[in-house]
């Protein structure tokens, strides 16, 4: 799986926010809507006051969509986790950076695993914590909310945050995602500071038109570019 920048956002519905009874379903609907990612929050009920899920629900997920699963471990302990997610076919393992005191040996493994890893801070944690490992990973995800439940509202000074990520980025190629009260009413402003992936949680799940809300979020994100796509249609 490939992870180089794309010239459009990628969009990342969040299945915390779907309905678990009915989840294959629910996959499906976003998938046929124009998903590029699946978000897979998994909440130990330690490092964040939730649970969730585990590695067999990433397993059925596999089973079920062609989709990259996208999993987000919100873990005290990643070592404990990260082969098991791995083997159950997540493409991406993020892992917070609060919760490993060998962060760049967690890195190491998730890559000799032969998968994507991503590294993940909450919005009090300063980009120095992890300027050391950005030579070591695929993916940087801000969280725009303190992790643990969805619906919360988007923190706005995590704008400034992705906007210096973006600068000390350079020519690296990791990519910079965005988790939290993401919705088509900020989503142009994530976007300009610099986020490549917009995960969305209600703003997708939340709405009876899957594909119509991954439209809208993305026509959001990009204004400029759609408007310019139907130019050239009309042209």
């Amino acid at each position: 799986m490939s992870l180089k920048k794309a010239p459009s956002v990628r969009i990342a519905p969040s299945i915390l926010s779907s309905d678990f009874a009915r989840l294959a379903e629910e996959v499906r609907t976003v998938e046929r809507g124009g998903a590029d990612w699946l978000h897979v929050d998994v909440m130990d009920g330690h490092f964040v006051p939730n649970l969730t899920i585990g590695p067999i629900v990433v397993e059925a997920l596999r089973r079920v969509t062609r989709l990259p699963l996208d999993c987000h471990l919100m873990v005290k302990r990643p070592e404990d986790w990260i082969p098991a997610f791995a083997e159950a076919g997540a493409d991406i393992i993020t892992i917070h950076a609060e919760a490993s005191a060998h962060l760049h040996r967690q890195l190491a493994w998730i890559r000799k695993l032969g998968k994507k890893a991503g590294v993940s801070i909450n919005p009090s944690t300063p980009l120095t914590v992890i300027e050391e490992v950005l030579d070591d990973v695929d993916l940087v995800l801000i969280m725009s909310v303190n992790p643990g439940f969805g619906g919360q509202s988007f923190i706005e000074s995590t704008l400034d945050k992705i906007r210096r990520l973006a600068e000390v980025r350079g020519d690296r190629a990791f990519l910079i995602e965005v988790d939290g009260g993401v919705g088509p009413q900020n989503a142009a402003a994530i976007r300009a500071a610099g986020a490549d992936i917009l995960v969305a949680g209600s703003a997708v799940f939340g709405q009876k038109n899957r594909k119509k809300a991954i439209e809208d979020l993305r026509r959001a994100a990009e204004p400029k570019t759609k408007a310019r796509s139907a130019r050239k249609r009309r042209s």
